[in-house]
């Protein structure tokens, strides 16, 4: 199976494997919270409805993203993922901000919770299928670097932390501290808040085309001057869509070169860079050395960079 094919599928199994968690959790915390009345419970029911729709988002940018380049999309479709990113954070931001009205109403009106042991084991079987996807997930994100799986487990690392703060709260409930239930319904939504704010961030860097990091795009500048017959690199130019890395830059060669030889040259630069970084397009320019600016030399190339 080619590597895409491998991202494809990962990618895909990761998104429907998170709507089916959150639709099952949103389905026990229903019943949960309907019994209990638990501030925090139903903190976590409006967060499962709102994964539920989130991920149902996201299984269907991420089957438009993988979508290949056409006429239209030379590029590709992957900004759908950073696109369904967004859509994730209003998402949680909502549900943050539901959440938080309703912890202030029960502080305000306070009221025993009921079937606390329901809650608990709802909220324990939450856990255990939250740290299981968390850990697929990560394994497909190193896999494959996608902003819309990352997004999605962004927002499950907030679940780990709402699940565990309900529980929390449900057992202290236990020995009477009622008053704690809402609180942590509140400490939740700011949490959940914070997370809306991170997914927001990352997809907007890919939507306006930002940089990769220094780190990476060093690796690439020394990969392309590391090829015999490679004079020197400028004019990297980096951005992101979706899985896909697409990197731009000049390189320098002697002036009465052979065109093939220049050719020959261009191709084993795209392959060195590629070969590290297999999610990379490159497009490789080449400039004789005697036309290259003077202030476009390596050392100080190198240290406009940092």
């Amino acid at each position: 199976m080619s590597v895409s094919l491998q991202h494809a599928r990962l990618m895909r199994l990761a998104s429907a494997a998170a709507l089916t968690i959150a639709l099952g959790l949103a389905l026990a915390k229903a019943i949960a919270w309907w019994l209990s009345g638990s501030v925090s419970l139903l903190a976590g029911l409006t967060d499962s409805l709102l994964d539920s729709a989130a991920s149902l988002l996201n299984l269907l940018a991420v089957h438009y993203a993988l979508r290949p380049a056409d006429d239209d999309h030379r590029y590709g479709h992957g900004k759908a993922e950073a696109l369904a990113g967004l859509g994730q954070s209003l998402f949680i931001g909502v549900s943050a901000i539901l959440v938080g009205v309703q912890g202030v109403n029960r502080l305000l009106h306070p009221e025993p919770l009921g079937a606390q042991g329901l809650g608990i084991a709802v909220i324990l079987l939450s856990l255990v299928l939250t740290v299981a996807l968390l850990v697929f997930q990560q394994h497909v994100v190193k896999v494959t670097g996608s902003t819309a799986i990352r997004a999605d487990s962004l927002h499950y690392r907030s679940d780990l932390l709402l699940n565990s703060s309900i529980l929390l709260a449900l057992v202290l409930a236990g020995f009477g501290w009622h008053q704690l239930d809402p609180l942590f319904g509140i400490g939740i939504a700011f949490y959940i808040l914070w997370s809306s704010w991170t997914i927001a961030r990352e997809a907007i860097a890919v939507l306006m085309d930002t940089e990769l990091s220094v780190e990476i795009t060093e690796r690439m500048h020394l990969l392309a001057c590391a090829v015999p017959g490679i004079l020197g690199a400028h004019d990297l130019r980096t951005r992101m869509s979706g899985t896909r890395w697409f990197v731009q830059l000049h390189v320098e060669l002697p002036d009465a070169m052979e065109l093939s030889r220049v050719h020959r040259l261009c191709d084993e630069v795209e392959a060195a860079i590629h070969a590290e970084f297999p999610q990379a397009e490159v497009l490789v320019h080449p400039d004789p050395q005697g036309v290259v600016p003077h202030e476009n030399t390596p050392d100080q190339r190198s240290a406009a960079q940092h």
